[in-house]
């Protein structure tokens, strides 16, 4: 009796392993995407009449800020492979395709008034109805980290004069495609592209302003932000009928140790880093315990001011409510513990709060990646209470490897786990998740890490003149997700897990 008990509880556990993923199918609407961007994948840097951005000048400049000295003058080629990518999204079965529009392929000069590209024109023209023919929804980024460097050499996103900018060139966009563009992204990401891009010289632009940059650079994006949102409702949505949100990237942070103060660290981090752009945008001012430390430590090192710019009343009524959707991109969790002795400005030294990882989570190539499925629902369960359950989209989430190894178990246990939670938030905790898109479509051009880092769900060979592309297994197990609308239970857990059950249930079954 004893071995047949045994037996059973095995069987339990076999479909805890197995099954317990597939519990819940996606809810109806729900829709499937993967994600992109110009720079990281495009190439043709100066082709059919394009500007020169911020990562073109940084990098022809000083190619040792990217690994191997790399860049994105190439790519995955997409400006001229776009109608292969585009087989193979159709072939991927997605509801939609998110890409950002290169702001110097459409304005070379970036200026307001500036002439416009009619090559880059018909470029995107031409992508946006292949993509329609092909049952696939054109889902645009305006702004996703390639700045014309004209703008760049009178400040960019530190000067108040790029709002005005940013506002023509997002006019120029909603006039030119918003007959056939439902869903648009004002800005990717602030925090990368203000924090690392002028205050701790990691991206493009490269500069160091720790502490006052990463504050005005997010003030004068958000205002951007604000304009385009109301620009969009007073000029086009009567007659295009499409959303408009933006995107802002989420760790979760979870608390290092049990104590108050480490608690309170993570609810900081979080405000920090997540809830300085989701709280402008939905409530229409920063959160308060930002305004409050920022002002009392600018003031203990002599400001005679706030680092961290005061909207007008005016500027709060039109960020309030500026979204029809929240665009959230998440990766995975990290360690917050308290720290209040960091000496120097910066967004870290405001907060209080020291970043690490545990080392027992499962780990990539990345230091900050981990796998930790159970802190995206905990993240989306925070959104849910802290901005009154807004209707989200996951627009990134993925999984990185240095390997070009087409069987990417790593990357199909990601996704299933990540997905499995985010239904759970969905059904168990009533969270208005409506769409996941996974990062990325191709292996790309990473930033800072050039070629080294592969998140795609298709291999790019850039060793190859023709960029030949290469679906891995991945790739294979998306579909089988969006055509099934579940996460199926043949997959990677299957593989690694049935020869070791079926012996043991074949000895555990020859005893009884």
């Amino acid at each position: 009796m004893s071995i047949l008990k045994g037996t059973l509880s095995f069987l339990g556990v076999f479909h805890i392993v197995c099954g317990e993923l597939s519990q819940y199918s996606f809810p109806d609407n729900f829709q499937f995407g993967v994600s992109s961007s110009a720079y990281q994948i495009e190439g043709a840097w100066n082709e059919g009449g394009k500007g020169v951005s911020i990562w073109d000048h940084s990098l022809h400049s000083n190619p040792d800020y990217v690994l191997n000295k790399s860049n994105g003058d190439i790519a995955c080629d997409s400006y001229h492979k776009w109608k292969e990518d585009i087989a193979m999204l159709k072939n991927l079965g997605v509801q939609f395709y998110r890409f950002s529009i290169s702001w110097t392929r459409i304005i070379p000069l970036g200026y307001s008034g500036s002439k416009v590209n009619e090559e880059g024109v018909k470029y995107y023209n031409d992508l946006i109805d292949a993509l329609l023919a092909e049952g696939i929804q054109p889902f645009v980024t305006i702004y996703h980290w390639d700045l014309p460097q004209t703008l760049e050499n009178k400040g960019g996103w530190l000067n108040e004069s790029i709002v005005e900018d940013f506002v023509y060139y997002a006019k120029t966009l909603f006039e030119l495609y918003g007959d056939r563009v439902k869903r648009w992204i004002t800005i990717n990401e602030y925090l990368q592209i203000c924090e690392y891009g002028y205050s701790s010289a990691t991206l493009a632009p490269f500069l160091n302003l720790a502490g006052v940059g990463v504050y005005q650079c997010s003030h004068h994006a958000l205002l951007a932000h604000g304009r385009v949102y109301r620009l969009y409702q007073n000029q086009f949505k009567a007659s295009q009928k499409g959303e408009v949100g933006s995107v802002i990237q989420a760790f979760w942070c979870e608390p290092k140790t049990s104590s108050m103060d480490d608690q309170l660290a993570a609810e900081h981090y979080m405000q920090f880093n997540f809830g300085i752009y989701a709280h402008p945008i939905v409530y229409g001012n920063y959160p308060p315990i930002m305004m409050e430390r920022i002002e009392a430590l600018s003031d203990k090192q002599g400001f005679n001011k706030s680092r961290l710019p005061r909207f007008t009343e005016q500027q709060i009524e039109m960020i309030k409510g500026s979204f029809d959707f929240l665009g959230v991109n998440h990766y995975t969790t990290i360690l917050c513990s308290f720290n209040d002795n960091l000496p120097q400005p910066s967004l870290d030294s405001d907060c209080g709060v020291e970043i690490s990882q545990n080392s027992t989570w499962k780990g990539d190539s990345l230091w900050w990646l981990r796998h930790v499925p159970w802190g995206f629902r905990k993240l989306l369960v925070w959104i849910k209470k802290t901005y009154d359950n807004p209707k989200v989209i996951i627009l990134e989430g993925g999984w990185s490897t240095d390997e070009n190894d087409l069987n990417d178990v790593d990357r199909v246990q990601y996704y299933r786990e990540y997905l499995s939670e985010m239904l759970k938030a969905i059904y168990e905790d009533g969270c208005s998740v409506i769409g996941y898109a996974a990062w990325s479509f191709l292996d790309a051009f990473e930033w800072n890490s050039g070629y080294t880092k592969k998140f795609g769900l298709i291999y790019v060979d850039f060793g190859s003149a023709n960029r030949t592309r290469i679906p891995r297994k991945s790739f294979n197990e998306f579909r089988n997700i969006i055509r099934s609308n579940r996460i199926p239970n043949s997959s990677v857990h299957l593989e690694i897990y049935l020869p070791v059950f079926y012996i043991i249930l074949c000895y555990l079954l020859k005893l009884i």
